[in-house]
């Protein structure tokens, strides 16, 4: 393990962390970043890569939802 490996995250950089995930389009970039980046700390490639799989997830969801719900629909007419 290296010397920032064993630094937590600070406060400050989370902070930043979540203004920047707070910017439509820039956030699923970053998470890209952060999930796959070699240089990012431990703690915050784990938290990008939880929220990347929670997004896939709900993307799924939201396609079988919208595939699901018009023919739902379709039946009680």
């Amino acid at each position: 393990m290296s010397e920032t490996e064993n630094k937590p995250v600070t406060v400050g950089q989370w902070i930043i962390t979540f203004i920047i995930l707070g910017i439509p389009l820039l956030n699923v970039i970053m998470l890209v970043v952060w999930a796959l980046g070699e240089s990012t700390h431990p703690s915050k490639k784990s938290y990008a890569q939880a929220i990347l799989v929670i997004f896939g997830f709900v993307v799924v969801l939201g396609i079988v939802a919208s595939l699901a719900i018009p023919g739902i629909f379709h039946l009680y007419k």
